[in-house]
């Protein structure tokens, strides 16, 4: 089985699409997708459909998306040719491949793939190269790891209260990597192939103070001392305004540095280091 959430609910079984058009059962995949091979609760699957409000046919109903999503298993194992029961065959069974486990149901995999769990190792990798100060390496792993998304997580799933923490969850993850892949881009003195994205990025994060760092040492580093000192300040008045909060001590340092350096100094290499956390 292949797994694809990075974008659109993506899962297909012997090359066939097992994803139900119906939004509910359409839910219960994307969770039992996200927490393949482990198994997920009913009481979990209950909140997600039904935001604590259950119906009294609560667990039948879910036991109908289930059966749902059985049924496109078992049309994806006779395409592959795999009849059900077997003699002697693997996940021969739908029930195999969406098992009901004591409490729950679980997504067997089967060793397929799963684009969340390879973004979380290409991740790792890129990490551990920016610890080693391997830049090049980092920047790689961690764009390679980027280009595993597609648009927004389940974007085209209905989502209910699990599912939204989830994709809050992989957004999360998906910025943090994204900071560090522009900060091995800074430490290889890529600033000026990175104003563009950094300039929609600052426009779509308006408080996030790590993006804004960076972007105004790219435009620095560019010679465009003016324009950095002006991020800090439309920065500054979008967090007093809407937050009611002053830039952090790191970014002011960083504006004080822009400030001393003048317009013909760039920024010093290791200002590309400074590390903030966002506020949005």
């Amino acid at each position: 089985m292949d797994i694809g959430v990075l974008g659109v609910l993506a899962v297909r079984e012997n090359g066939l699409s097992i994803t139900p058009t119906a939004p509910k059962p359409r839910q219960v995949l994307a969770l039992l997708a996200l927490h393949a091979d482990r198994v997920v609760p009913v009481s979990v699957l209950t909140e997600e459909l039904w935001a604590g409000t259950p119906p009294r046919s609560a667990r039948t109903t879910l036991q109908t998306y289930v059966l749902q999503i059985r049924e496109l298993i078992a049309k994806a194992l006779k395409h592959g040719g795999r009849p059900e029961a077997a003699p002697g065959a693997e996940r021969c069974s739908p029930k195999d491949v969406l098992v009901t486990s004591p409490g729950g149901y679980m997504l067997n995999t089967g060793g397929g793939s799963h684009d969340v769990r390879e973004f979380d190792r290409l991740v790792g990798t890129g990490y551990r190269a920016m610890d080693a100060e391997d830049y090049p390496r980092a920047a790689q792993q961690l764009r390679t790891a980027l280009d595993l998304w597609s648009g927004p997580a389940l974007t085209d799933v209905q989502a209910g209260s699990q599912l939204e923490t989830e994709i809050r969850r992989l957004e999360e993850s998906r910025l943090c990597a994204l900071d560090q892949r522009i900060e091995a881009d800074l430490r290889l003195g890529r600033h000026r192939e990175l104003l563009p994205e950094l300039t929609v990025l600052a426009s779509r994060h308006p408080t996030h103070e790590n993006l804004h760092a960076q972007f105004m040492i790219a435009l620095h580093r560019s010679g465009r001392r003016g324009e950095a000192l002006e991020t800090y300040q439309r920065l500054r008045g979008t967090l007093v305004r809407e937050l009611g909060l002053e830039p952090s001590a790191h970014l002011r340092r960083l504006q004080h540095s822009i400030l001393m350096a003048g317009p013909e100094e760039p920024a010093r290499h290791g200002d590309s280091g400074v590390r903030l956390a966002h506020t949005g």
